[in-house]
């Protein structure tokens, strides 16, 4: 047996076989160049379509990214039924479907968090800049993918979050409204009139500039502490974080300020001390006589 004649013959077969499928390659490749033009071109026709809509802008950039899935999923389908004569559809959405366990199993994160992206943009109340809270997360929406999302914390780090961690956990929206009530605890003390107490404090809040005067302001007393009696105070505000900030700061200043000028005590806490037996209490012992000459 003539090695060298058998592998010239193999070589001369797939040289033959190439050349007769590069017509199939230039094809296949002019296909992949007019999928991208029409991903490229639908695109920008879904963007004009939607400039004027009053969809949230995570919603265009979902539509966006499952135009562009589904026009290079056919253009590839297309392009290996042609390179591939042989691969009917039929075939390759069998073969599809076998390999689809495996390439799930593998890639089970990454479909969990794809998946979770689209759901999250499809919330209502999750919009770009609003302030979320979720679990130990604290921070804006900065944006959204349909991998993660990207949250600017107050210390103007950026933390990328898994989509599925934000769908999986409670999420609080501070910014869903632009108010939102806030609240804090004053302790008059106990020798203080409460009703008397009470207006003042009401009254403080009302020439306060970052309180909302249209909506109610509420002062209740809650409980007898220990060193005094504790009033909730509840009002309503911008509902930023920074914002909330300065109308506590405010807050608390013109509620200190009231019940100093009414000579309302803001008690500290005082102990009592009591003891099971009556404590003798002992006078000094006497200077020695040589302590007294010296002086």
């Amino acid at each position: 047996m003539n090695i060298e004649a058998i592998l010239m013959e193999k070589l001369t077969s797939m040289g033959k076989s190439f050349v007769e499928t590069l017509p199939l390659l230039a094809i296949a490749a002019v296909i992949l160049i007019l999928t991208g033009l029409i991903s490229i071109l639908g695109n920008k026709i879904l963007h004009a379509s939607l400039r004027k809509s009053q969809l949230r802008r995570s919603l265009k950039d979902l539509f966006a990214t499952l135009l562009k899935v589904v026009i290079w999923t056919f253009g590839i389908l297309i392009t290996l039924t042609v390179v591939f004569p042989n691969l009917t559809p039929a075939k390759l959405l069998t073969a599809l479907g076998l390999g689809s366990v495996a390439v799930g199993l593998a890639f089970k994160d990454i479909f969990e968090n794809f998946f979770a992206g689209i759901l999250i943009m499809l919330r209502k109340p999750m919009r770009i800049g609003d302030y979320i809270e979720c679990e130990n997360i604290f921070g804006k929406i900065e944006h959204i993918t349909v991998r993660e999302t990207y949250i600017r914390v107050p210390d103007d780090t950026l933390e990328l979050v898994p989509n599925s961690y934000l769908f999986k956990n409670p999420v609080k929206v501070l910014t869903d409204h632009d108010q939102r009530r806030f609240e804090i605890v004053v302790g008059v003390a106990y020798g203080e009139d409460v009703d008397h107490s009470r207006e003042v404090i009401q009254s403080s809040l009302k020439d306060v500039e970052e309180v909302d005067t249209n909506r109610s302001i509420e002062v209740f007393a809650r409980e007898f502490n220990s060193s005094s009696v504790d009033f909730t105070v509840r009002w309503w505000a911008t509902s930023t974080p920074i914002a909330m900030h300065k109308s506590r700061d405010k807050v608390i200043t013109a509620i200190k300020r009231a019940l100093d000028e009414n000579g309302i005590e803001i008690p500290f806490p005082y102990r009592t001390l009591t003891f099971k037996e009556p404590l003798h209490i002992q006078p000094p012992e006497p200077r020695a006589e040589s302590d007294e000459r010296r002086s």
